[in-house]
């Protein structure tokens, strides 16, 4: 089982960036997958989380409305578009999946103002 990250950089406030996350070794189609990031001396914390056909999704409040979570199951694949970024978005993004309890190695996304 292995998730990949892509897409971080560095944009400034306001900005936007797409997230990829390509999963490999189990069956992509049939699991919710979830985005997470940590924050320099911050705990790990939940960003997003996309049901297994995409019909749900929710997030932490503090992105709601900028930032949007989607799959293509064809591609297995699952991307986070992160929009009206601020400068406490910082971190570095995960994605994961629970069941294999499986971490991607993060991207970077640095916000500056």
């Amino acid at each position: 089982v292995q998730l990949v990250e892509s897409g971080g950089g560095l944009v400034q406030a306001g900005g936007s960036l797409r997230l990829s996350c390509s999963a490999s070794g189990f069956t992509f189609s049939s699991y919710t997958m979830r985005w997470f990031r940590q924050a320099p001396g911050k705990e790990r914390e939940f960003v997003a989380a996309i049901s297994s056909l995409g019909s749900l999704v929710n997030y932490t409040d503090s992105v709601k409305g900028r930032f949007t979570i989607s799959r293509d199951n064809a591609k297995n694949t699952v991307y986070l578009q992160m929009n009206s970024l601020k400068p406490e978005d910082t971190a570095i993004y995960y994605c994961y999946n629970q069941p294999y309890d499986t971490w991607g190695q993060g991207t970077q996304v640095t916000v500056s103002s």
